[in-house]
């Protein structure tokens, strides 16, 4: 097998791997009921995961989508709440607000020359402190039992938060697979230079990408605040190590250019289950953290090993 194709399917054998292996410690893992827990569970992780690799495949970084999920669920519920509005408006005003986070964080990007690291690092301070601000450091409580649906309720035994999830990726792929712009991210991340000279608008693709993390984080803060039925200032700090090691752990390079948003849902998964099956074990949560920062590690190594060996053009068997 190439190194391009281990990556782009690598993930999906190291899910199968580890829910054999799962399985065979501790059964339970395997059960209906247990397996849409995890994929419920993972929603926050998987909706932004979603948006992170469309940033990550132009060899970009969003490191504000904790702070931005934490905003937006601000945003909300503070709407619903004190402003007395519907639920879908809250929420299209709050998805709003995430997106033009991302807008602002891509603007910066593009055509203020600032590293992506230092300007969503920005982004991540000023929305944290903006949720502050809103929220005067408590928890925003009383949202309608509608709003928060979405983010506990199950239809037919399967969570909303996880359907929500699957229809983001499917959403993903088609405009990744189906789409010029999807052409264009690819090409953006391969090579910006090549791209722009190809008459690709290099500019507008780098603010659309990071506006779709912006919106996807803004909708995962809404789930969060309907699973805790209340809105609270210090969520989703930390939350974007999980969402980049999803995205990595499902074969998008760090260095843009390759990857797939199916990819980004497995490594979800691998997330999902990792953390399940260690806690079904009674695994110490220390140790748990140790194991999730090794097997992150082992997949930016594989990352940087493959990337390196495919603009060689030396792709290697395995």
């Amino acid at each position: 097998m190439r190194g391009t194709k281990w990556q782009r399917y690598g993930s999906f054998f190291v899910l199968g791997a580890l829910l054999a292996l799962l399985g065979a410690s501790y059964p339970r893992v395997l059960e209906p009921s247990n397996i849409t827990n995890v994929i419920g569970q993972s929603a926050v992780i998987g909706v932004c995961a979603v948006g992170m690799t469309f940033v990550i495949l132009t060899a970009g970084i969003d490191l504000s989508v904790g702070s931005v999920v934490a905003l937006a669920g601000a945003v909300g519920a503070w709407l619903n709440v004190h402003a007395g509005l519907p639920w879908p408006v809250a929420w299209g005003i709050a998805i709003l607000a995430g997106a033009s986070c991302g807008a602002v964080s891509g603007l910066l990007v593009q055509w203020g020359n600032v590293p992506p690291f230092m300007a969503t690092l920005a982004m991540m301070a000023a929305a944290r402190g903006l949720t502050l601000l809103l929220t005067e450091g408590y928890p925003i409580s009383g949202t309608s039992e509608a709003f928060n649906a979405p983010g506990w309720e199950s239809l037919f035994g399967f969570p909303v938060a996880g359907a929500i999830m699957l229809i983001l990726v499917l959403g993903g792929w088609m405009l990744l697979r189906l789409t010029p712009f999807g052409t264009g991210v690819y090409a953006v991340g391969d090579n910006r230079e090549t791209a722009h000279l190809a008459g690709i608008p290099t500019g507008r693709i780098t603010v659309a990408v990071y506006a779709i993390s912006g919106a996807t984080a803004g909708l995962a803060g809404l789930l969060m605040v309907g699973r805790l039925w209340s809105a609270q200032p210090s969520i989703g700090m930390g939350l974007e190590l999980d969402v980049i090691a999803a995205v990595v752990l499902g074969g998008t390079s760090l260095f843009g250019g390759l990857g797939t948003v199916q990819g980004t849902l497995t490594g979800v998964l691998i997330m999902g289950f990792l953390d399940n099956g260690l806690r079904l074990l009674e695994i110490s949560s220390y140790l748990q953290q140790m194991v999730k920062g090794t097997v992150f590690v082992g997949a930016v190594i594989l990352d940087m090993y493959f990337k390196g060996a495919y603009r060689k053009g030396r792709s290697r068997d395995l």
